[in-house]
Formats: structure tokens, sequence, C-alpha cells
């Protein structure tokens, strides 16, 4: 069961508002949980760990980012891509736990962004996702994190991000 999150109310001056109100403060509403397309689950928890499956980036209209980075994809389409991706891999996380403020760290970020051949920005385009776990979750969204380019992904997605979460002792 989750640990209840601190009321941002009851929060003291000069104390970490927590995830939830950070989000809030930016602006960002999640979108729903993606479901799975296969025979898999969207995260599996392990211990005092929270290990999220591959998330891909949708749009506001629900469709998906599809293409190849230095084909049919720019740079800038891509970074929206990953943060839409991050956007949807928290709210997955937020439909386990029950909340964002039981995250103790992000510990890894592991990505894969359909790329040609010639383009070698992986680290860039992946950098968007990123900063939204940084946004979101302050210095414990900071992360160890792998970024590579494939020759494709299923559908044609743009990439994929996947991420491993240590929980506070409460939420396990």
């Amino acid at each position: 069961m989750p640990a209840e999150p601190p009321d941002a109310a009851e929060t003291p001056a000069g104390a970490d508002p927590g995830p939830e109100a950070r989000l809030a403060g930016l602006g960002i509403t999640l979108p729903d949980p993606l479901p799975p397309f296969g025979e898999y689950v969207p995260a599996v928890r392990s211990g005092h760990q929270l290990w999220v499956g591959g998330h891909f980036g949708t749009r506001p209209d629900g469709s998906i980012h599809t293409g190849r980075v230095g084909a049919t994809v720019d740079v800038d389409e891509a970074r929206d891509a990953a943060r839409a991706a991050a956007l949807n891999l928290l709210a997955t996380v937020r439909a386990e736990l029950g909340s964002l403020d039981v995250v103790a760290r992000v510990v890894h970020v592991f990505a894969v962004v359909n790329s040609t051949p010639e383009f070698t920005g992986q680290t860039g385009v992946i950098d968007a996702a990123s900063e939204v776990l940084v946004a979101v979750f302050g210095d414990r969204g900071r992360h160890a994190r792998l970024a590579v380019g494939v020759a494709a992904l299923p559908g044609d997605l743009v990439l994929e991000i996947e991420a491993v979460l240590d929980l506070v002792p409460e939420s396990r």
C-alpha cells in the first residue's frame, strides 16, 4: 500500500514540495496511462524498486510519435516525443503507486531512439525526457542513463524510454 503523500499545505517553507506539488506547479496534467501493447505489464515492483517498461510519446490528441530521426523526424520533433514519453511513464508510475511522492529516486533510464546510422544525437534527444524527470523530482530525478540509436522500433515509434525507480520505505 502506498504511503500517504504529505499535504502540500503542510510543507514547511524551504522544504521540498514533492513531485506531485512540483508537477502541479509546472501546470502539467498527466495523460491516462498507456495500456500494454503485448503480453507484459507496464510496471513491476521488486523489493524497494519499481521497474517501468518501455514508454513512447503521444500527442495531446492521442496520436503516437512515429518516424525515424535523421530521416522523417527532426531533432525538435524527437525531443517532443521524448518529453511526451516521460509524461506517459510518469502516468504509469502514478497509476501503479498512487502518487509520485512515494518515489525516492529515479535510479536509471534506458532509452532507444529510432534513427538513421548517420544520426548521432540520441543523447540530446533523450535529454528532453531527463529534463522532465528532473523538473518533476528535483535532485532525486537525476539518474544514470543509456541512450542508444536503433535501426527500427515496433510500430515505427520514434523512441522508447524505461526506468528503474527506488521507492520510499513506507510504500513497499
